[in-house]
């Protein structure tokens, strides 16, 4: 880890479809910091937040714990939880993507929130929820 400011960075998603732009998007992460924390959507917080899993939550965390950008994983049980995962794991900064910008900005008191840009378009996103 040479060479990163020791910081915990720590995102948040469902990550159903596993694809390049979550790996690019993590790997980006990854480099502001030395570990990188990923909270992984519940089945149940992703079907109740409309956008159900087509693969389990088990599955999802498998494939996250063995991408080399990520330190750990996870459950994100609770939209109220991050407060919570900031205190309890040390957090620096809560990273997510631009199209969710200031959706966090109420926990700038504890933690730095940065917003990056995706690649995924949003029909691509719309796509995935109703199919």
């Amino acid at each position: 880890m040479r060479g990163r400011p020791a910081r915990v960075m720590l995102t948040y998603g469902r990550f159903d479809m596993l694809h390049q732009d979550h790996l690019r998007f993590l790997r980006q992460i990854s480099a502001m910091g030395h570990e990188l924390i990923v909270g992984c959507a519940s089945d149940a917080l992703a079907a109740q937040s409309g956008y159900p899993c087509a693969r389990s939550f088990e599955e999802r965390r498998g494939m996250l714990e063995s991408c080399r950008f990520v330190s750990r994983v996870i459950a994100e049980t609770d939209p109220n939880q991050k407060r919570t995962d900031i205190v309890n794991y040390n957090v620096s900064a809560i990273v997510l993507g631009k199209y969710q910008y200031g959706q966090l900005d109420h926990l700038q008191d504890i933690a730095q929130i940065v917003y990056l840009p995706r690649l995924a378009p949003r029909k691509i996103r719309e796509f995935v929820k109703f199919s």
